[in-house]
């Protein structure tokens, strides 16, 4: 289960972040860390404050996107320190390492963090089946990025441990990948723009909302297929030049 889940860090612009990022990690068990875009480079601080957690550093993934990050992961959590303008399903650390250990059993599952100083975007948030919130004391809740990192890992394996008792009574759902989920957002926005439902010029926040009626809803593989199929049978009677 812990090698289906990836710890993603997006942005980082401190290298000694990376290291203490994957101390917190391979402590808890996990060992996938994933860089998106970084705004410095591994070095000998990333090793030093890795302190036995090298081989993760070493072994971290760098990419230059977040879409490339999550493309095969049926579930991905976006930490988030603040509420939002459009509020997305919330889950506390613990919340997030039974829902993450679950839903590993059969697909791979990512854990977003941003940058250090301004954290995840809304549109990096929007990515996202939901957002994990650590209830500091609000009267000094700084949390410092390898912080974050162990609370949630610890969760994550504390919810393996337990999971450990009952694996053989698991039941596993097929759900899409984010890179499905992606495409089907995007057969969507094409087809009520074809059908004037919303203005191509003019979207205004029809498309986030949507976005977060179907996170709310977590359609499974054979749901999503058949929204596909209906935008496609809507696509076939719209004018040539509207699809």
């Amino acid at each position: 289960m812990l090698d289906k889940i990836s710890v993603v860090l997006i942005g980082t612009s401190h290298p000694g972040n990376i290291g203490s990022a994957a101390r917190a990690m391979k402590v808890m068990g996990l060992t996938n860390l994933v860089l998106v875009d970084p705004a410095c480079e591994i070095d000998e601080k990333s090793i030093a404050l890795a302190a036995g957690a090298a081989d993760v550093v070493a072994n971290a993934k760098i990419v230059k996107t977040l879409d490339e990050a999550v493309a095969d992961c049926g579930l991905v959590i976006g930490s988030s320190a603040r509420s939002r303008t459009l509020e997305w399903p919330q889950l506390d650390p613990r919340e997030c390492g039974i829902r993450s250990i679950n839903e590993a059993a059969s697909h791979p599952v990512a854990i977003l963090f941003g940058r250090e100083r301004t954290g995840l975007t809304n549109d990096e948030l929007q990515k996202c089946h939901c957002h994990v919130y650590i209830p500091a004391n609000p009267e000094y809740s700084s949390l410092n990025l390898a912080m974050a990192v162990q609370t949630v890992s610890y969760e994550i394996r504390m919810a393996y441990l337990e999971q450990q008792k009952f694996a053989d009574e698991m039941t596993v759902e097929e759900y899409p990948r984010a890179k499905e989920l992606e495409l089907f957002y995007e057969h969507l926005e094409k087809v009520i723009s074809g059908t004037n439902f919303i203005n191509k010029k003019h979207p205004g926040m029809v498309m986030a909302k949507l976005r977060r009626l179907f996170t709310r809803a977590r359609p499974e593989q054979q749901e999503l297929n058949i929204l596909r199929g209906i935008l496609t049978s809507v696509e076939r009677i719209l004018p040539k030049d509207e699809k």
